[in-house]
């Protein structure tokens, strides 16, 4: 089993759709729980991190590798 890497900054999209009918998500915070907020009414929301990793269809995009992409420096 592959266990994501999720940082703060990141867009997610779950496998259920939210009630407003998005089903993006950005990441806010990372621990035992993730913090996110709905893409689509702003809704907050505070997840654990076990129900919320089995929740995940994909990580569309990530800060880290957008930094990447422009070049930016890591170090």
């Amino acid at each position: 089993m592959k266990i994501p890497i999720i940082n703060p900054g990141d867009i997610i999209e779950m496998k259920k759709i939210h009630p407003c009918g998005d089903k993006r998500f950005k990441v806010i915070r990372v621990g035992s729980e993730i913090r996110v907020v709905c893409m689509g009414c702003g809704r907050d929301m505070v997840i654990p991190r076990p129900k919320f990793e089995k929740s995940i269809k994909k990580i569309l995009s990530s800060e880290i590798n957008s930094e990447d992409e422009k070049g930016g420096d890591l170090n």
